[in-house]
């Protein structure tokens, strides 16, 4: 707040200056109240809450535009090539690490806005931005499989169903077109760490996955599709796709496998010198109010990182088995970004797997 003009005579001054600061710090803690111009937002498709960016347009006077990707890397191509016209991007936590590393994204402090009090304690010290400097939870879910209980009646939970399936689900499942995904669950399977540079390792990560192509139908992200006309019995899946498909189907039901479950949390992050900085800083608080997250969830229908928020979501959702896993199940698990040698060997396997 600027005091320079329509300065006070003397005597007043103290007070003035009090009543002032105080005024500013009502107005900080409840959040700027005006703003205008535009705001472009780059998200995955299928994600964004019409009504929120509705509301968002109406609360502070700005254009919102969104663009929609479909993968990490085809977001992450398009913002190295510069000039993307974007404010605001949607990395998932592995790439967060990798864009700070580079130097794409501004340092917003959201934890320190109005509303970074409502960021869950458990996703504060993240491993891809500890302490919340840059990004604020967009979305958070868990990648595992979902399957037809009519036409599967064995066990679900186990990974065993991707990679050495019975013969009734042969050439009757979908793979997530998702390089990490896919290797990820592998190594999993085989109990393997994650990331591993053993060359043996990696050696039956590969012939892991050449044995089990043959089972597999497709590769494809359109799991909602895939699974609710019937096109396989089985789909590497995430669980907010898993909850939309049992709505569709209800027999469809969303596997917590004994070996492992893969998490993930989507984030809002700002780009480097983005045109339309705070109204970026705007939205960025904006979806840590409880009641604008629980509108994200409602729509994308994952869980989000902000406390406080279930009160606000549809009940049917919020204690529904895709988001409130059983006491049995294994605690997800984030997977930092693999080194570059790592990640050369899995992009040899995984062009080989996709020949």
């Amino acid at each position: 707040m600027n005091f320079s003009n329509d300065q006070p005579g003397r005597k007043h001054m103290k007070k003035t200056l009090k009543s002032a600061l105080s005024l500013a710090t009502l107005v900080l803690a409840a959040g700027p109240v005006l703003a205008a111009g535009d705001l472009h937002i780059y998200n995955w498709g299928d994600y964004t809450s019409p009504d929120l960016i509705t509301k968002f347009e109406k609360a502070y006077d700005v254009k919102v535009t969104l663009d929609t990707y479909d993968s990490n890397e085809t977001m992450l191509s398009k913002v190295r090539a510069g000039n993307s016209g974007y404010d605001i991007v949607v990395p998932s936590d592995f790439t967060v690490k990798i864009m700070i590393a580079d130097g794409l994204l501004e340092k917003t402090e959201p934890a320190a806005m109005a509303n970074g009090k409502n960021i869950d304690p458990r996703y504060v010290d993240v491993y891809w931005d500890s302490g919340r400097h840059y990004s604020v939870p967009w979305q958070t879910g868990i990648t595992t499989l979902t399957v037809d209980t009519a036409k599967f009646k064995g066990n679900i939970d186990t990974l065993g169903i991707l990679f050495n399936p019975p013969d009734e689900l042969k050439g009757q499942i979908n793979m997530l077109d998702d390089m990490g995904s896919v290797i990820s669950a592998a190594e999993r399977y085989l109990g393997v760490p994650r990331c591993t540079s053993n060359k043996e390792d990696l050696k039956k990560v590969n012939d892991l996955l050449q044995k089990a192509k043959p089972s597999w139908k497709t590769f494809s992200y359109d799991t909602l599709t895939k699974m609710t006309e019937h096109d396989v019995i089985v789909s590497q899946n995430w669980n907010g796709y898993g909850w939309r498909a049992r709505q569709k189907v209800p027999t469809i039901k969303f596997a917590y496998p004994k070996e492992g479950i893969e998490g993930f949390m989507d984030n809002v992050t700002v780009l480097k010198g983005a045109a339309n900085l705070e109204n970026a800083k705007l939205f960025q608080n904006f979806i840590m109010d409880p009641e604008n997250a629980a509108m994200i969830s409602n729509y994308a229908r994952y869980d989000n990182g902000i406390a406080g928020s279930h009160k606000f979501m549809d009940a049917d959702f919020a204690n529904s088995p895709e988001i409130v896993p059983p006491a049995s199940a294994p605690k997800p698990e984030f997977v930092q970004p693999c080194s570059p040698e790592v990640i050369e060997i899995e992009n040899k396997i995984w062009t080989n797997l996709r020949k």
